[in-house]
């Protein structure tokens, strides 16, 4: 299965009729990915589309919309070569020497 087919799939699931731009979609949600951070882009794709909803937008208002959400994606001021915090590793102390045998844990 392709993403064309599945997104018809899914419009069939939601009871809706719509022609959908993958590729908008998808480059929005990259430079967010890359710009803000990862977990930024299915919520923003989701705002957008909820907002062309609301708008009861066509087309090129669709298309307006996705401009002012990357453009602001853009602009983040998070370096665009920094490390994704959900990729960053935290500093785990290494106690592989410490008896826990008489820890005791709440839970």
């Amino acid at each position: 299965m392709n993403l064309h087919d599945w997104i018809d799939e899914l419009c069939d699931a939601l009871d809706i009729e719509t022609e959908v731009d993958e590729a908008l979609i998808l480059d929005l949600a990259k430079v967010t990915a890359d710009n803000v951070v990862r977990m930024a882009a299915p919520v923003t794709t989701f705002l957008v589309g909820y907002a062309a909803g609301v708008a009861g937008a066509d087309e090129e208002g669709i298309e307006r919309l996705a401009a002012r959400a990357q453009s602001l994606a853009e602009a983040w001021d998070r370096p665009p070569d920094a490390a994704d915090p959900v990729d960053v590793p935290d500093d785990v102390p290494d106690d592989t020497g410490v008896d826990h045998s008489g820890d005791e844990y709440d839970e």
